[in-house]
């Protein structure tokens, strides 16, 4: 593919991310309305001892404050010219912008899912092309049943047995947050590890790793087995191809087939499982952040659901909707990294 082509290429991945975006903010728009129960009615008592008719009273005037009570087809078309100007609102609850409360929450979770991705890849390449090299053995018999077991067990199980045994039994690691309340903690960029290095604070590392070991480790199990089944059945496939036979007819040792050979061609569905992976990783971050009180923007969409806030459910749905979108997009582009064939057309 010429450089022109491909330039081509990329700007319609691109241009296709502000299309999915779009489209999904009307959904979300419009499923939020469709739930039951309104947030006028937790905001209308504030707190206080109120007859019907004075709670009546100040439902409807908060209902009229926050434009609930225009017609859905008007509140949908503000709100996404809102979208349009990059205006994401305020919350309900205490008027903070919505922009602020994702640039406290993304890097959490962007820190989280990465950590997550990490440990997967390594312990599902790993585990995948030990198991497809001992086909047969019982060492891939226990690594297909390990994958399975993994990849079976729901995010909110693994990570109530990791808090049992790892928090409460053993006393190994943090179940809660993302860092201690002790340590004072005051953001630069918010992602902890490069705060650390620009504000020189080395001891906010090794805090932030426990907390986040066991979180990240329940996202990256289910995925690790599922990679694991991936990346053996990948790797099963090329080392019947004829040019592996070729390689080690030249003398060339085990180690250099497998990882010049044998993984340099089975990448190709690995990738394409990791991009679809990533979409996991982040509709289980809702539920890994919210079962570790992890302040990431899972967490934030689970409290902006159960408040009826819509404008930080709104905003937590765009943002995980435009991670995913961008991480699919490099997916797409990274095939063309991986195999020259697509290059030609």
């Amino acid at each position: 593919m010429r450089g022109s082509g491909l330039a081509a290429l990329v700007i319609r991945r691109l241009l296709a991310v502000p299309v999915v975006l779009f489209a999904l903010s009307t959904v979300v728009f419009l499923a939020m309305r469709l739930l039951p129960g309104s947030p006028a009615t937790a905001l209308a008592g504030g707190g206080q001892t109120l007859t019907a008719a004075e709670l009546a009273a100040n439902e409807a005037r908060v209902t009229k404050a926050l434009g609930l009570d225009e017609p859905i087809l008007t509140q949908c078309a503000r709100f996404l010219g809102d979208l349009l100007r990059l205006d994401l609102g305020s919350s309900f609850y205490g008027g903070n912008s919505i922009v602020g409360l994702l640039g406290g929450a993304l890097p959490a979770t962007i820190e989280l899912t990465l950590a997550s991705m990490v440990i997967a890849v390594l312990l599902g390449v790993v585990t995948g092309v030990i198991a497809a090299l001992r086909r047969g053995s019982w060492i891939d018999t226990a690594t297909r049943t390990a994958a399975t077991v993994s990849f079976s067990l729901p995010w909110f199980a693994l990570g109530v047995i990791g808090i049992v045994v790892f928090g409460v039994w053993l006393r190994w690691l943090p179940v809660i947050g993302r860092l201690p309340s002790s340590l004072a903690y005051h953001p630069t960029t918010n992602f902890v590890l490069l705060d650390a290095i620009l504000q020189n604070r080395p001891e906010l590392v090794w805090p932030w790793v426990q907390h986040l070991i066991l979180p990240a480790t329940t996202l990256a199990l289910s995925m690790a087995g599922f990679i694991t089944r991936i990346v053996r059945a990948s790797v099963l496939e090329v080392l019947g191809d004829d040019f592996v036979r070729t390689a080690r007819m030249k003398g060339l040792t085990e180690g250099v087939v497998v990882r010049k050979h044998v993984l340099g061609n089975s990448w190709l569905p690995i990738v394409t499982v990791l991009g679809l992976q990533f979409g996991s990783l982040l509709g289980g971050s809702m539920i890994t952040e919210t079962v570790f009180s992890y302040p990431g923007v899972g967490n934030l969409l689970v409290d902006g659901v159960l408040q009826r806030d819509y404008p930080v459910v709104q905003g937590a749905a765009l943002a995980i909707a435009l991670l995913f979108t961008l991480v699919n997009a490099a997916v797409d582009l990274f095939y063309l990294v991986l195999d020259p064939r697509l290059r030609k057309g």
